[in-house]
């Protein structure tokens, strides 16, 4: 185990976590909602620190990040832990477990992690991916920098439940951030995973600020945050507080967890892209195949940009810049 960062001690034993909205208040031997950071004597620490429970060389398309250096690959690394409890989770072996709970553990330091990433040729860099790598902040806070120094890139694929000092800290060496919106709506939050929307919304004001790569998932679930005035009013809230260019991805529910509400209906997602695309010039969907929804295309001339078909893509019309071939239309895609 290793010291946790953000914290303060209080009376009796007790720690006051500071690493999320939570703000969790932790009595001695016991643990924070994420069931990763542990009170040991009076003392907070992260048990999540260079432990993993997958680790993989995937698509950065897989992320998803569409607009970050599309066609190349990235190793992925995620530990255990989340601090969100989502009834909807598609990876709640992993992020509803603690290290005790997890069965197969690999254990890896920083160095060895960022010496990994070199291994196959072409990789771009790390993405700390699968559970929620926010919890392993002390981790990240160790591995980015020698990332940075291979002349590699970081991404974070996170539910975006941060405080902003933490966050401020993470944007030194993260490059590029795919943001889970699980909805506009702070009940559905509370309801379905036990935190608040607002938080979230200001780390993605904070995120875009400080000019980081930026792409949002939005995961449809029928019957749960399928409402289309509600959905209106995100996507407009995105394209007003963090730009028209923003990439937002809309993905296919599956029964998982907890929740058994049937898989979101191929109208539905197309009704939704169809409402997005009004306000976002890259709207994307993803977990079914849709003609035409992967595919990147010119807000300005119309040009096939990008093509995709599953996890297969071809640069077609981009030049070095990530601008437009056909028209020069600054697209704001990450190409080298």
């Amino acid at each position: 185990m290793k010291e946790a960062l953000f914290y303060e001690k209080l009376d009796d034993q007790r720690v006051h976590c500071l690493l999320c909205p939570h703000h969790c208040v932790i009595s001695e031997g016991k643990y924070g909602i994420c069931r990763v950071r542990k009170n040991a004597g009076g003392v907070l620490y992260t048990e999540s620190y260079g432990v993993f429970s997958a680790i993989h060389v995937d698509p950065v398309e897989k992320k998803p990040l569409y607009h970050f250096y599309p066609g190349k690959m990235i190793l992925s690394a995620g530990s255990v832990g989340c601090n969100l409890s989502c009834i909807f989770c598609q990876n709640y072996e992993i992020s509803q477990s603690g290290t005790e709970e997890f069965p197969s553990l690999q254990m890896i330091d920083p160095p060895k992690l960022a010496s990994l990433s070199l291994r196959n040729r072409g990789n771009i860099g790390l993405a700390y991916t699968y559970n929620e790598p926010f919890m392993s902040f002390e981790m990240i806070r160790d591995t980015a920098p020698l990332i940075k120094e291979q002349g590699q890139k970081n991404v974070m694929v996170t539910n975006g439940f941060m405080d902003p000092k933490p966050l401020s800290e993470l944007l030194l060496w993260i490059d590029a951030f795919n943001v889970d919106l699980k909805s506009f709506n702070e009940s559905f939050y509370r309801k379905y995973t036990r935190s608040r929307l607002s938080p979230v919304l200001d780390s993605l004001k904070q995120i875009r600020k400080a000019g980081a790569h930026l792409e949002i998932t939005n995961l449809i679930i029928p019957g749960a945050n399928d409402d289309e005035m509600v959905f209106t009013s995100m996507v407009k809230w995105i394209a007003s507080e963090l730009g028209k260019n923003t990439v937002l991805h809309l993905s296919r529910y599956f029964p998982a967890y907890k929740l058994t509400n049937p898989p979101t209906p191929s109208d539905t997602l197309i009704r939704f892209y169809r409402i997005a695309r009004n306000e976002l010039n890259y709207v994307y969907v993803g977990n079914i195949d849709i003609p035409d929804t992967q595919n990147t295309y010119c807000p300005s001339c119309g040009a096939l940009l990008i093509r995709r078909i599953g996890y297969t893509t071809q640069v077609v019309a981009l030049d070095e810049n990530g601008s437009c071939s056909n028209c020069g239309y600054n697209t704001g895609i990450q190409i080298a």
